[in-house]
Parts: C-alpha cells; sequence; structure tokens
C-alpha cells in the first residue's frame, strides 16, 4: 500500500516546467492517476504564455472540472452559447482565489501571462473523442489565427464577443 504513494515534490514540478517549454503545445502534464479508465483523473500540468487553449466545454452531463493553482497565475474564461465573455476568473498560487470547479457543459478557457502549475481534476474516464466539444467560433490548434486570437483572449474584457 505505502508503494502506491505518489509525490509532487519540487523537482517533478520543475522538470514539468522544462517539458511544457519543449513541448511544441506549450504545455506538458503529469498524470496522477494510474489510467484513462480511472473514474477520477488528476493531473499537474505546466503551462507556457503563448499555450492555447481552444475554448471548449465538456458535453457529458458527469464531466466537472476542477483546477487549483500550484505556482503562478492563470485566468479562466467562461463564455455564453452565443461566444460572449461573461466570467473571468485568476486562479492564484497563494492569492485570494486558488481553485474553482467547473459544472459540465460550461464554455471556457483558459490563459495564462507568465508560466504556471496548476492541477486538474476531473470525472473519469477519459475519453478521447468524447472529451470536449469545441467552440466552432475558435481557430483550431495549429492554425494560422491562433496567435491573434490568443491575444484576443487575453485581453478581453467582459462582454467581448468572439
Amino acid at each position: 500500500m505505502l508503494n502506491d504513494i505518489q509525490l509532487f515534490n519540487h523537482e517533478q514540478r520543475d522538470a514539468l516546467k522544462e517539458s511544457a517549454k519543449s513541448s511544441p503545445r506549450r504545455r506538458a502534464n503529469h498524470n496522477v492517476h494510474k489510467s484513462y479508465e480511472d473514474l477520477v483523473q488528476r493531473l499537474f500540468i505546466a503551462m507556457e504564455p503563448d499555450s492555447y487553449v481552444r475554448p471548449h466545454r465538456h458535453t457529458q452531463q458527469h464531466k466537472w472540472e476542477f483546477f487549483m493553482a500550484v505556482e503562478g497565475s492563470i485566468d479562466l474564461l467562461f463564455f455564453d452559447d452565443n461566444s460572449v465573455l461573461t466570467k473571468r476568473i485568476t486562479l492564484s498560487a497563494g492569492g485570494d482565489c486558488v481553485g474553482v470547479e467547473i459544472p459540465p457543459n460550461v464554455w471556457h478557457a483558459t490563459v495564462c501571462f507568465e508560466p504556471v502549475v496548476f492541477m486538474e481534476v476531473k470525472q473519469g474516464p477519459y475519453e478521447v473523442m468524447d472529451d470536449k466539444g469545441f467552440a466552432s467560433w475558435a481557430p483550431e490548434e495549429g492554425e494560422v489565427a491562433v496567435a491573434a486570437f490568443l491575444e484576443k483572449l487575453k485581453g478581453a474584457e467582459l462582454g467581448a464577443q468572439f
């Protein structure tokens, strides 16, 4: 039983941050869960400021998500069905708000202005083909329009429409 205890220490955090820097997607994750079949998915994610997380929602009614800042800050952006920014929450390690739970079927995206490490916990199992419904009004990862769109997300104020 004690062999199953998993730690996430400073050395692992630093290695995860280095992996994010060298990743084409500019983020990396360290899974705590043993398999995609686990009923609760737990992972640490390191993300660079130029990483693009396409706005999406989890359409399955039991697929909530929880985020908690471990190091640095990350903004969560929330949109209505008409692509209007309705809420922006900043999670900051050691700040006023360190965590947030997102219910199913809520459009959201993440942006950061500095390297960040956060923990994500979500209902499993993880189903690659059915995990996310992406916003049709946002460019796909890798498209030329991504850089400009990411800058628009970062500077967006409540009420902005995408």
